[in-house]
């Protein structure tokens, strides 16, 4: 069994990975094979896909924390957004992020979290990111008028009850921006929708 003191050095290891780490660092930090396993067998650690382990004693619970250790490069979207924007009332079941189009659906494919991948062109990726705070925790998450211009895009995916209360959300919100909201509907070739679904409220 490992001792207290042997645990302190190890979750100052995963610390300095943001409480996530692959084979290929833990091994760099001279934990190989057989510390792996006893980590694991101990529950210092869990296993969220192959080759990447996550810290749970004491410190990094945080789904979100994991996320962005797993996926840098992605920004929270859609349901995840309009829930953080109090434009739903509904927690979703799993964490919505965008990606590039070019990542491999087998990097996306984790056990835990649950995510749901969104797939886009390299230069509408960081459209209308900004930073929030979710958990605790700095994440990259789309604006409130990219959000909206999300889900007209993808409307036939998501709830027709949540899809209609983000939209009257949205037009009753005093931060909203207009300008932004076509800009990027241009950009994510939705202004037919806008004008229909939204253009009628304002």
């Amino acid at each position: 069994m490992l001792s207290e003191q042997d645990k302190t050095f190890l979750g100052k290891i995963f610390l300095n990975y943001n409480f996530t780490m692959t084979t290929a660092q833990l091994n760099k930090e001279k934990l190989y094979y057989r510390d792996i396993q006893r980590m694991l067998d101990e529950g210092l650690i869990e296993k969220v896909k192959r080759g990447y382990y996550h810290w749970i004693e004491d410190y990094g619970t945080s789904e979100v924390a994991i996320i962005n250790s797993l996926f840098p490069d992605a920004v929270f979207c859609m349901e995840t957004a309009l829930f953080y924007y109090k434009y739903s009332d509904r927690n979703p079941a799993e964490w919505n992020i965008t990606v590039d189009k070019n990542t491999s659906r087998q990097r996306t494919n984790i056990d835990y979290p649950f995510v749901k991948a969104y797939r886009v062109e390299p230069a509408l990726l960081s459209l209308g990111e900004t930073d929030g705070i979710i958990e605790f925790t700095k994440v990259r998450i789309y604006d409130r008028d990219r959000t909206v211009c999300d889900v007209l895009r993808n409307m036939s995916k998501i709830d027709k009850e949540i899809f209609n209360k983000a939209i009257q959300n949205y037009v009753k919100d005093p931060q909203k921006n207009i300008p932004n909201l076509m800009e990027y509907a241009k950009a994510l070739r939705v202004q037919k929708k806008v004008n229909d679904l939204i253009g009628v409220w304002l």
